[in-house]
């Protein structure tokens, strides 16, 4: 029996739909890629303040439904709610003030290798403002470097602020990155694979990182991982998806590694 069948969709569906404060809201969401069909009329609702982790194997529409979700890409049909705000019919340009509230941290980090790492978070900034000088170190306000300096210092890395990220380690250019994030100054943080390039270590401490930004600073993590352990201890839900549908949704503590494992099976 596929783990799809074990669970009851629209039972979970149901459990979801009735949580308030939401950040997240998608209803029968679908998307195509010519002939296959990633995702299959999927609804789910995160809670703001949570720490929410996406599971399922390569091609079950993990990424798919982060990027429909904030629309940086265009769903085929369904609705999405982003901050209680519906995406739906608005001009790129008012998503785009919608998503400022969305900080976003991928497995490979796009930053610019040959800029510092104090840079680097400056430009988080771009997303809440309309200035291109930001992309010059020197151009920005001095309220902004002493901002991006706070980011490091959140991520443990201001002593290296004027470093090249080319000189970096993966884990510190994961954590430039999460701190670039921060310049956002998030509410929701979308993480997708932030950990799969990195050694064990490293992939730890990021998300040791991330479980302190949802603690302390309250903002919403959703990271996806093949990580089943990662899922387990740090994530206070796991959502799972299957061939596009969504097969699970329930309390860490109410699902077992071993049930997981049914997923990339």
């Amino acid at each position: 029996m596929s783990v799809a069948e074990q669970y009851s969709v629209n039972e979970h569906v149901k459990v979801t739909s009735e949580i308030i404060g939401s950040c997240i809201k998608v209803q029968n969401l679908s998307k195509s890629f010519g002939a296959n069909q990633v995702l299959k009329g999927v609804s789910l609702k995160i809670d703001e303040g949570s720490m929410v982790s996406l599971i399922g194997a390569n091609g079950s529409g993990k990424s798919t439904l982060l990027r429909s979700t904030v629309r940086l890409i265009e769903p085929d049909a369904g609705e999405a709610y982003l901050f209680g705000t519906k995406l739906n019919g608005l001009s790129q340009s008012k998503i785009s003030k919608v998503r400022r509230n969305v900080g976003f941290v991928f497995q490979y980090h796009n930053l610019a290798l040959r800029l510092s790492a104090l840079s680097n978070v400056i430009h988080g900034a771009l997303g809440r403002s309309n200035s291109p000088r930001l992309w010059m170190q020197g151009f920005a306000p001095q309220e902004l470097r002493e901002q991006a300096l706070e980011c490091l210092n959140t991520v443990g890395l201001a002593h290296i602020a004027r470093r090249q990220v080319r000189h970096l380690s993966g884990g510190q250019s994961q954590r430039v990155a999460v701190a670039r994030a921060l310049m956002q100054k998030p509410k929701l943080i979308i993480a997708d694979e932030p950990v799969a390039s990195l050694d064990p270590q490293s992939g730890e401490e990021i998300m040791e990182l991330f479980c302190r930004l949802n603690q302390e600073n309250g903002i919403t993590i959703v990271f996806t991982s093949h990580n089943l352990e990662h899922a387990t201890q740090y994530a206070q839900r796991i959502v799972g998806l299957q061939s596009g549908v969504l097969a699970l949704d329930q309390a860490t503590d109410d699902v077992s590694i071993a049930e997981l494992r049914g997923f990339y099976e």
